[in-house]
């Protein structure tokens, strides 16, 4: 099971992005950076690490990313941003980054996963914000650079990295007027230019003249030229003139007007110019400002009224607070699927909030952050065969950076682990559907460490953590699962023993134990019904339909048709997308080749639509089969080898599931004997080449 969100990269069309990414504060015109970008791009084809440096607020995830839409068309594979400002546990740091190239991580050491998927790509990756995760950046970026030959890194850091090889280059705030500047000089500076635009979009009209040439070029020298402050001046001219302006901030900075800015300068403009904006805003605001620093990954107006009021903050405030900092620029704000809001905060912007939130709110904030993704992921659970599964797992996305931080508040206590090991347990289904089991296993493990009571609490932990180490290939997951056993029968709890003999027949299936593995799955089915538990009914049924099919392709098919049919009743998508594939693997077994093909053409054109490259592989693998059966090699060949090109993308493992190997063989020969050893290979590799969405049309036959 797999489903992977689309991740923000510069070689996507803007209008395939995401809304939320479209609607970024960064998404404005582009200002300025001529020689940097030239220095850029003289740099890099001489080097395969170059970090760009500088003070918060200077610009460099807005250099960053304009120059991989620059050099998109030079890097065969792509320019991929993986942004690292919602990242805070380095152990997440590998996930994240997968995640972000879309790989899954299927294996136990992801690192070499990654240096493996990635040995010949001629790619590009920017890490974003590496400075909080400063030496496991550089760990990564070095396994990466070592175990690959084409790859090169763009990364963002107030340090450098400190790896072999590297090269630096700092990002200066942008050119100030020199105090002789004529009005026209004044205008043509980029920090003008800058600060004009944004004066623009918040009072229409506004230009620099010769009657505000002076205090604007003296505003901009006030704060260095550095982007983000001069960004949140701008804001300040909805209510004063740019005189007044100047004035304000006279009374704030205390770092001399005409001075040349070194690094140290900017930092504390930049701290001057926070404590300014802090000012200026109401006390809700303030506080409201401290409490939102909680959240790397933003909130929507639901979770902001319920974690961050109280305590002064009254809950109907909280939507006119919201907007009072979206007004004043500390807050961004974009539209998120289901038409809802969600509102975030740059880096800088958000540390400050950190340093600012009061330890006495702190306390009762960390209690009412942890309780409400506690709830969340309970109710918002992939396992559970209900409508709005993509809702729920495009919910997931927004709000992992989140969970992330609730899991490390619990588990920095061992009075809050069992609720930590809750959650984790929990998210079981979305880290299987996304393919995140490395990240899975770290979370359910540090659980597992802390936690010995509840028994049931500890056992579906152990569940969940076995299922990972088994798709990982890892004999661990026999431990994990035995222990699991154990605590079922002793406690008595049918739930847990029902599960635990599920798992127990994938593993014995895994390890080619067919009909073993089947009567465990088929066992753990009866306790399951038993229960009259419908959401692990569906995923038993789906584990029975495949791993039946080749035994007894009859039973598979009739498992297969009760879970459709389930899926059609509680309208569950991604069920039955599950439910329809494997319906699909019982119908060839039993020979019936051309319900198979209509299957999976309905599965592959639902996966599309939601980028699942594992699902989308078993589509292509299948749908050659059902080609060769039908005597169109050719076509067999070129979707066999566009399956390859994506097993490479998303998998760890050199050899294919079981149920899959004895078709595949099949089909292979049987190219091969109609096209001749060329003909074959020459099919094969027009097939590798295509990209994703040019292999799925094929499948489907569409222009």
């Amino acid at each position: 099971m797999s489903m992977t969100a689309k991740d923000t990269i510069t070689n996507v069309p803007a209008a395939e992005q995401p809304a939320a990414e479209r609607s970024r504060p960064d998404a404005s015109t582009f200002v300025g950076r001529r020689h940097e970008i030239s220095e850029i791009r003289r740099i890099l084809p001489k080097t395969r690490l170059l970090t760009l440096t500088g003070a918060g607020g200077v610009g460099k995830t807005r250099l960053a990313r304009r120059v991989g839409e620059i050099l998109r068309r030079q890097y065969r594979d792509g320019v991929w941003l993986v942004g690292l400002d919602a990242v805070e546990d380095e152990d997440v740091l590998a996930p994240a980054v997968a995640a972000a190239l879309r790989i899954r991580d299927t294996g136990p050491d992801l690192v070499a996963l990654l240096a493996e998927r990635l040995a010949d790509k001629r790619m590009l990756i920017v890490l974003d914000n590496c400075e909080h995760l400063l030496s496991a950046c550089a760990r990564l970026a070095d396994r990466l650079l070592r175990g690959t030959s084409r790859l090169r890194i763009l990364a963002t850091s107030r340090q450098s990295l400190g790896v072999y090889g590297e090269r630096v280059l700092t990002v200066p705030s942008l050119p100030v007027p020199a105090p002789g500047d004529t009005p026209r000089g004044i205008a043509r500076r980029d920090a003008v230019r800058l600060f004009t635009e944004r004066a623009a979009a918040i009072r229409p009209g506004f230009l620099v003249d010769a009657a505000n040439a002076r205090a604007v070029a003296r505003l901009v020298r006030r704060l260095d030229g550095i982007p983000l402050a001069l960004e949140l001046a701008a804001v300040r001219l909805r209510t004063v003139s740019v005189e007044d302006l100047v004035n304000e901030l006279d009374e704030w900075l205390d770092v001399p007007a005409e001075t040349a800015p070194g690094m140290r300068e900017r930092h504390q403009t930049m701290r001057a110019t926070m404590d300014w904006s802090f000012g200026l805003c109401s006390s809700g605001e303030r506080r409201l400002w401290e409490r939102l620093s909680m959240f790397p990954g933003g909130v929507d107006l639901e979770t902001a009224e319920a974690v961050c009021s109280g305590q002064g903050l009254v809950c109907e405030d909280v939507l006119d607070l919201l907007t009072g900092l979206v007004d004043k620029s500390i807050l961004c704000r974009a539209e998120q699927h289901g038409g809802g809001l969600r509102y975030r905060m740059l880096e800088p912007i958000r540390a400050y909030g950190r340093r600012r939130l009061p330890s006495a709110d702190a306390e009762a904030l960390r209690e009412r952050y942890i309780d409400h993704y506690r709830r969340l992921t309970g109710r918002v659970r992939m396992d559970l065969m209900e409508p709005g599964q993509i809702d729920d797992y495009r919910t997931l996305n927004a709000e992992l950076p989140n969970v992330r931080v609730a899991l490390d508040l619990c588990f920095d206590r061992p009075g809050d682990a069992p609720a930590g090991l809750e959650i984790a347990s929990a998210l079981w289904a979305y880290w299987l559907v996304a393919g995140a089991h490395s990240e899975g296993r770290h979370w359910l493990n540090r659980g597992l460490a802390l936690v010995s009571r509840p028994v049931a609490t500890r056992a579906m932990g152990l569940w969940a953590s076995g299922l990972f180490a088994l798709y990982q290939g890892d004999p661990a997951a026999r431990a994990d699962l035995r222990e699991c056993m154990a605590l079922a029968r002793q406690s008595g709890d049918e739930a847990v023993l029902a599960f635990a003999t599920q798992m127990s027949g994938v593993a014995a299936l895994s390890e080619g134990d067919a009909e073993g593995g089947l009567a465990l799955v088929e066992e753990a089915l009866a306790r399951h019904r038993a229960r009259d538990d419908v959401h692990a009914v569906g995923i038993t049924l789906y584990f029975a339909t495949l791993f039946a099919a080749h035994l007894t392709p009859d039973r598979a098919a009739a498992y297969g048709e009760e879970l459709v049919a389930m899926c059609e009743e509680r309208d569950a998508a991604l069920f039955r997308a599950y439910g329809r594939y494997a319906l699909g693997i019982a119908r060839w077994e039993q020979g019936d080749w051309r319900r198979t093909e209509a299957k999976m053409r309905e599965v592959a054109a639902f996966w599309s639509t939601v980028e699942d490259r594992w699902g989308l592989l078993q589509c292509l693998e299948v749908l050659a089969w059902t080609a060769g059966v039908r005597g169109r090699h050719e076509r067999a060949a070129r979707l066999l080898g566009a399956a390859h090109d994506l097993w490479r993308a998303v998998t760890s493992s050199s050899s294919r599931p079981r149920f899959q190997a004895q078709s595949h063989q099949e089909c292979v020969e049987r190219a091969r004997r109609a096209l001749g050893p060329q003909g074959y290979a020459a099919a094969f590799r027009e097939g590798e080449r295509f990209t994703l969405s040019r292999a799925v049309a094929y499948a489907l036959e569409e222009p």
